[in-house]
């Protein structure tokens, strides 16, 4: 029989996985990548290019390794828990040598359109316009996944500034933004705080002469380490906390994170205090902003009201002079044109069944991979919608009718504006959990309790790792089990380059203390079950 022939449209995290996925299930897959490398947003570039995603040199990833690894592939022990940009791409090369993955990719190939076959309602097959060295080519596929991801398109909103126009500073967005050295001396206003806006208001401050961060609706910050020097998914992202929340709700869970956060600093007091709760929106990650901001590098500002040819007026009435650049941190929009009509994009919504597959569509051929933005990483959820979408395209799983579908975006679309979420946003576990769900892949805490009990104990009190939609079900990888009793060897291992003795004395009161819990912990895992 032949092999069904998938185009995956992106070389970056979510293409990758997505080639791999296609071998998996026995298709046949065709990458198509616009530039001459891998690692989409990862892969850092002096000069940013169009149609793609452009980071800064010092960016730093705010998810930790164990979190965000494939989950049959575990980052090296060796790396640091929060890698640099230069190390995620040395792991997507890796990941790619380790499944030789570059040779289904073809490089410098732009995909020019996607349409139909006329007898799309019964073959489901797509004809996909590339082109390379400017020569166009036509093929037919079986299904597509579109990887290109949601941090392409810039979005500067000038209309919203008045005067800018007039403004004789520089200013541009903040993909534009590659080092701080060119704004030494000089008076910058930063424009927004997402993850961009602190972290770019964080480095320029030290070379700037003051920066000023402008803000609508303030925000959460969150430090990368939390408590005992533990990366804060590792500690945020167990099932426990998430059967807590179910439990108790997302007001008490809103309640107890805001404290934490306050206890490291007042955000009210920082001026950062947002209108919204925690989880209600995308939380910031930043280690350094209130340092800045309590050493006066840093001064938070409200939005901007005007700018004239030399100042800034804020809604609140004051006024900052002799300001030499403007940087709108203000996020991104996607979109696909190359889909022309088959997917309609309005204001940065879309209609997807599980952010995946559109339902308007007679086969299941089309899907799009890693068009979500979680508190956690994204890497292992686009594996998992990939893992997912290549069993539909196998015709090994099945989708709902387009009724039903429909039905339930138009809920999911209903919770979100009730709590303000950004469109594309989601939990992580809950994520996790229901494409594990569908693949068939999701542990069953329940029987290892029983057959192995100290494997259940670290999935359920330990964090939520990708490794563990490895242990059983289709894909089941035999390292996976040891994988996840090491996690711990892992988190360590970078950090042990100062080895001290450790204190052993208190080791027979710490085990009593494991037997006590491992008495709760039967108790609560067949309640959750």
């Amino acid at each position: 029989m032949t092999k069904k022939r998938i185009a995956v449209i992106g070389g970056g995290a979510s293409g990758l996985t997505s080639i791999k996925c296609c071998l998996e299930e026995g298709l046949e897959p065709t990458c198509f990548e616009r530039t001459n490398d891998i690692g989409g947003l990862w892969r850092f570039q002096e000069s940013p290019e169009e149609g793609r995603a452009s980071i800064y040199r010092s960016v730093i990833i705010n998810t930790s390794k164990e979190m965000m690894c494939f989950s049959d592939y575990p980052i090296p022990d060796d790396f640091p828990n929060f890698m640099h940009n230069s190390k995620v791409l040395e792991y997507f090369r890796l990941y790619a040598k380790e499944f030789d993955l570059l040779k289904y990719i073809q490089f410098k190939t732009t995909v020019c359109s996607v349409k139909k076959q006329p007898d799309f309602p019964t073959s489901g097959q797509w004809e996909v316009v590339t082109e390379s060295e400017g020569k166009k080519e036509v093929n037919v596929f079986d299904g597509v996944m579109v990887c290109t991801g949601h941090h392409t398109n810039a979005n500067l909103p000038l209309e919203s500034f008045p005067g800018i126009e007039k403004f004789k500073g520089q200013y541009f967005h903040s993909r534009e933004y590659k080092n701080p050295e060119n704004f030494t001396g000089k008076r910058v206003i930063i424009i927004g705080i997402g993850n961009s806006g602190g972290d770019l208001a964080v480095e320029i401050s030290h070379t700037a002469k003051q920066v000023f961060l402008s803000t609508r609706r303030g925000a959460w910050i969150l430090n990368r380490v939390a408590e005992h020097g533990y990366p804060f998914d590792l500690l945020l992202s167990s099932r426990f906390k998430y059967v807590l929340l179910k439990i108790f709700g997302q007001s008490l869970a809103n309640s107890f994170l805001e404290n934490k956060m306050n206890n490291r600093f007042d955000h009210e007091m920082f001026g950062l205090k947002p209108k919204h709760r925690a989880l209600s929106q995308h939380p910031t990650v930043n280690d350094d902003l209130p340092n800045r901001i309590i050493s006066g590098s840093v001064k938070v500002k409200g939005n901007v009201k005007e700018f004239t040819e030399t100042a800034a007026i804020f809604e609140d009435g004051s006024r900052e002079d002799e300001i030499d650049a403007v940087i709108f941190a203000t996020g991104y929009s996607f979109a696909f044109p190359f889909l022309e009509d088959c997917i309609k994009v309005v204001r940065n919504k879309i209609s997807l069944y599980k952010k995946v597959f559109p339902p308007n569509l007679e086969k299941p051929t089309l899907a799009i991979i890693g068009l979500v933005q979680p508190l956690g990483a994204i890497m292992p959820i686009s594996e998992l919608q990939a893992r997912w979408v290549t069993q539909v395209f196998k015709g090994i799983k099945t989708l709902p009718s387009q009724g039903e579908m429909v039905i339930e975006i138009a809920k999911v679309r209903e919770e979100m504006a009730k709590s303000q979420r950004h469109t594309i946003q989601g939990d992580y576990i809950e994520t996790m959990e229901e494409l594990a769900d569908l693949v068939g892949v999701r542990p069953n805490l329940l029987s290892l309790a029983f057959t192995d009990p100290k494997l259940a104990w670290k999935l359920f009190w330990g964090p939520c790792t990708p490794i563990q939609y490895r242990l059983q079900g289709p894909g089941k990888w035999d390292g996976a089990r040891k994988a996840i009793l090491t996690t711990e060897d892992r988190i360590r291992k970078p950090l042990m380059t100062n080895v001290k003795e450790s204190n052993k004395s208190m080791t027979s009161t710490i085990t009593m203390a494991r037997f006590i819990l491992a008495v709760v912990f039967f108790a609560v895992i067949v309640t959750y079950i």
